[in-house]
């Protein structure tokens, strides 16, 4: 059994949302940021013991929120030992347009893995891109890095669309079937 952990800022409750459709399919913990970006008292030490650590964060004016970049930054006491060196790690984002400059806090999300020595993990899904293709198709928001996902600003938590909701499940079903695969040798 792997120690999966979805680690996480949610500003509105969209953020969370995901990061609870993705906890479900991964089988994960999750460990939630607070509104002014600490994590609660055994937060370290559950990332610590985790074979792979889920990052999210919503996209507000073109990268992470600043209670995520809080946590990031704090996150230098443990690099500095290269404590999550071959973790495994994952990322998603949200905000309100469909594109909303997403990819530039995913590319965020996967630099502070890379400086952590961690192993990234894709979303693992080929988009919705066809003419069939509909607002509540898996991968919709078409990503490839991580997981993208979209709630317009009018729009309460409860309102995310379906396919996102299941994308979100279908990534953390991904990472942990590569976090389980680690565990195993080849055949």
């Amino acid at each position: 059994m792997t120690d999966i952990v979805v680690v996480f800022h949610s500003g509105y409750g969209h953020t969370q949302r995901i990061a609870q459709a993705v906890a479900d399919g991964a089988e994960a913990r999750l460990l939630q940021i607070d509104a002014d970006g600490n994590l609660p008292a055994d937060g370290w030490d559950l990332l610590a013991a985790a074979d792979a650590i889920i990052m999210g964060s919503p996209t507000y004016m073109g990268g992470v929120s600043w209670q995520f970049k809080k946590f990031a930054d704090a996150s230098s006491k443990v690099w500095f030992v290269q404590g999550w060196k071959n973790k495994l790690f994952a990322g998603f984002t949200n905000s309100a347009a469909m594109n909303g400059d997403k990819g530039a806090t995913l590319t965020y999300l996967w630099q502070l893995a890379s400086q952590h020595g961690g192993l990234w993990v894709p979303l693992g899904l080929l988009p919705s891109n066809d003419k069939a293709a509909r607002r509540d198709s898996i991968n919709y928001v078409g990503g490839y890095g991580g997981l993208l996902t979209t709630s317009p600003t009018d729009a309460s938590p409860a309102e995310i669309a379906k396919g996102d909701l299941e994308t979100a499940i279908a990534f953390g079903e991904h990472v942990a079937e590569v976090a389980a695969s680690r565990g195993r040798s080849p055949a």
